[in-house]
């Protein structure tokens, strides 16, 4: 059984070089501004996946998050509530 042949090395590197590294002439930068996006991207993201029978029942984001505020206040009127208790000297 004979081996495949192997591209050398020095054309693949060429290839990836020049999809990385080479900016293309009719590209304009020079209106850009530098870490305009920076502080929204440091904010993070909360995206959560719903489960597809779990999406069916909610219509849009508003729906879920009405529902997760009546779970949350359920939740919170079920938690016994602490007693401070003073000691007497």
């Amino acid at each position: 059984m004979k081996k495949a042949k192997r591209k050398p090395a020095s054309r693949v590197a060429k290839r990836d070089n020049l999809a990385t590294d080479d900016v293309l002439p009719h590209y304009d930068f020079s209106a850009g501004v530098r870490g305009k996006y920076v502080a929204r991207y440091r904010e993070g993201t909360n995206v959560v996946l719903l489960d597809p029978d779990v999406a069916k029942r909610f219509p849009d984001a508003a729906a879920v998050n009405r529902a997760l505020r009546v779970l949350a206040d359920a939740a919170d009127e079920a938690k016994p509530k602490s007693r401070s208790r003073r000691r007497t000297a």
